[in-house]
């Protein structure tokens, strides 16, 4: 296994395992099942353990696996503040002591603002004292490092790593998102601003191996080194030392197997110009389908009327290569859960965007058929519960 830095030295696995994606039996984690392979995971080396509180059961099964094989300290287990269910501090203090009771344990090493949207979001939890609390919590040692994790473009990305001082960050991040989601600007900025990255998605929950049209992988299979999508994927992102783990939700022993292998023989920059070629190759064969060719640039930021136009986009083509469902959550997270929305629907046609966009895409019209296929009756349900609940403002 090779390993590298958090902010105070201390060495993570690269390859960090994902506890959402257990395997479920008759609704419940299979226990036995997902202890096999943490511990084949744990033998070789991986030594980071991310779940949240809102992730069924995993928690709990974490914590009984690591107590009953005695490893609870030898490994770091991150876990995740649902910061949309706090109203008060009150309630911060009794999930915080729900997880530490499910986990097992007396201290969480990583912890995590889940989904963490926008700056607004972090002032109303300032507001109600999560500044103020975190530090106890570092100070009395229950909580060692505390991080963020984000979905939404790479302006606001970068605004909340200046929003506090956090001491890791866990974004989205792949071949087919370098340039959306927090993307690799916003991988660059954590790094100078000393902040190790944690990355999730790094296979598009598995759409980088499962749902490649058949034109990507005759590029892989054609490509004289032999190596498996996942393979392919996983080495470009330990290729870019400011990756300090990646994380995948391992579900097989041979998944196991197959991911601790490739993270003990990588190192950063060993892809070549005929790798980075061939990878360009992939994309632009998952991309055939795209509807639109937005680069996510952002040079078409700030929308006026705050759409979040890179991401409804990115939402947008990965409806046309990827399937219904997951594109419209990634607009949902995006656009809907926070406190100010970022719908298409927002768009006015000024036309500010198109004067900036490098592209020359024709802004005003997509936005509208995005705002079509993606806002859709569940979406409009979502955005309304949002402002009722006021989960995230």
């Amino acid at each position: 296994m090779n390993y590298r830095q958090d902010k105070y030295g201390n060495n993570i696995s690269i390859l960090g395992y994902g506890c959402m994606r257990f395997t479920q039996n008759m609704g419940r984690i299979d226990l036995n099942k997902a202890e096999k392979e943490i511990m084949a995971a744990y033998e070789v080396g991986v030594n980071y353990y991310d779940t949240a509180y809102v992730y069924p059961g995993s928690e709990a099964a974490l914590g009984e696996i690591l107590e009953r094989n005695h490893i609870r300290d030898k490994v770091y287990i991150a876990t995740k503040l649902p910061h949309y269910l706090i109203r008060s501090r009150e309630r911060l203090e009794t999930l915080f002591q729900e997880q530490l009771k499910r986990l097992r344990t007396d201290h969480v090493d990583y912890y995590l603002m889940h989904m963490l949207t926008d700056v607004d979001t972090w002032e109303r939890l300032k507001g109600l004292g999560v500044d103020e609390w975190l530090a106890e919590k570092k100070a009395s040692g229950q909580i060692r490092q505390v991080g963020f994790s984000y979905h939404g473009n790479t302006d606001m990305f970068c605004k909340l790593v200046n929003a506090y001082d956090w001491e890791f960050c866990q974004i989205q991040y792949n071949y087919m998102d370098e340039h959306s989601q927090a993307g690799r600007r916003g991988l660059h900025y954590a790094n100078e601003k000393g902040l190790p990255v944690v990355i999730m998605e790094p296979l598009r929950g598995g759409r980088l191996v499962n749902n490649l049209p058949d034109s990507a992988k005759r590029i892989f299979a054609e490509y004289p080194v032999s190596r498996t999508p996942a393979q392919w994927a996983l080495r470009w992102l330990w290729n870019q030392p400011e990756v300090t783990c990646v994380l995948s939700g391992m579900n097989t022993l041979e998944m196991v197997q197959d991911n601790c292998n490739t993270a003990a023989t990588v190192s950063a920059g060993e892809l070549g110009e005929p790798e980075q070629e061939m990878l360009a190759r992939v994309v632009k064969a998952i991309n055939e389908k795209m509807k639109v060719g937005c680069t996510g640039c952002g040079y078409c930021m700030p929308c006026p009327k705050g759409v979040d136009i890179p991401g409804t986009f990115a939402a947008y083509n990965r409806r046309h290569t990827e399937g219904k469902g997951r594109a419209l959550v990634e607009y949902a997270m995006c656009t809907a859960f926070r406190k100010t929305s970022a719908a298409a629907s927002n768009c006015i046609g000024c036309g500010k965007c198109e004067q900036h966009c490098p592209q020359h895409i024709e802004i005003r019209h997509h936005l509208k058929q995005a705002q079509k296929e993606l806002e859709i009756p569940l979406y409009r349900v979502a955005r309304k519960a949002v402002e009722k609940l006021k989960l995230f403002g």
